[in-house]
């Protein structure tokens, strides 16, 4: 079934999404060399950033060495661990348009054990058109990226909420795709367009490029409307979507303001789980070591 039929089924109950659970994972002799995922959804305030960071956090406590890449100009993912965008000198956006440049001068770790950050600014805005008239535009942050890729198990790019040429970047540069979802109708509509434009990138750019998953986000079991959207999004798209379903809750919002992952705020809180249990079925799904 696709997208549009999914919008056009008869409205029914459903049930709380049932989840299973997934062993853990065995640790790495090795590290490297990476398997790059871009976080997409041209639709803001999904959960891409908040996914990006308890996600990364997650693998990375499982001895994953993940390096966070911020591609988005408001810099969320780098406040989010930690890294004031106003206090850099030089970001990714340096590394973009300066291709002798060293990534290692603009990575930065962080206070959580295996997560280092290729953060953002505003600056990373200009990129857009800056990068109009280079040659292989498209290819510009597989360039970068390259370059570090063996020092990493994963690499997770936290795209911006559109679909221009910084997220063709992304997607051109990665292996797999996750895309969030909030379980809300409007949501679920734009899906059509980003599938469509993966699509593209497949056929031109990037033909290795598969959709590790569709993340069910903001989901909020006391609604009917939430269960409806679960339903269609099930529907359209069968095993794409993770079994994980991620609630609705404030204290991603209150992990935010600490600049800290869910894991290591409330790490007993149902999110913590929630995001550690994501981690192991993206393992056991083999988009990630």
């Amino acid at each position: 079934m696709n997208t549009q039929q999914a919008l056009d089924i008869p409205k029914s109950k459903s049930t709380d999404p049932e989840q299973q659970d997934f062993d853990e994972p065995a640790p790495l002799d090795t590290h490297g060399p990476a398997r790059i995922i871009a976080m997409v959804n041209q639709k803001g305030g999904v959960g891409k950033t908040t996914s990006s960071i308890n996600l990364g956090a997650s693998l990375a406590a499982y001895g994953r060495k993940m390096l966070l890449v911020d591609f988005d100009p408001q810099g969320a993912l780098s406040v989010g661990l930690g890294v004031n965008p106003y206090d850099l000198e030089i970001s990714i956006y340096n590394l973009l348009m300066n291709s002798r440049m060293d990534p290692h001068e603009v990575i930065v770790g962080t206070d959580f054990e295996n997560i280092d950050i290729l953060p953002a600014n505003i600056d990373l805005s200009a990129a857009e058109v800056q990068l109009v008239g280079e040659v292989a535009r498209e290819q510009i942050l597989s360039r970068v990226l390259s370059k570090v890729t063996d020092e990493y198990d994963v690499i997770l790019i936290d795209c911006q909420p559109s679909l221009g040429l910084l997220t063709v970047n992304a997607l051109t540069a990665a292996h797999g795709v996750i895309i969030p979802l909030e379980t809300e109708f409007f949501a679920l509509r734009g899906v059509a367009l980003l599938v469509e434009t993966i699509e593209k990138i497949q056929d031109r750019l990037n033909p290795s490029l598969v959709v590790d998953g569709i993340l069910a986000t903001m989901f909020d079991s006391r609604t009917l409307h939430s269960k409806e959207v679960m339903s269609r999004v099930t529907e359209a798209f069968d095993d794409k979507v993770f079994d994980t379903v991620i609630n609705r809750t404030v204290k991603f919002p209150d992990a935010s303001v600490a600049a800290e992952p869910i894991t290591s705020f409330a790490p007993r809180h149902a999110g913590s789980e929630a995001y550690r249990r994501l981690a192991r079925e993206l393992i056991a799904r083999g988009g990630a070591p």
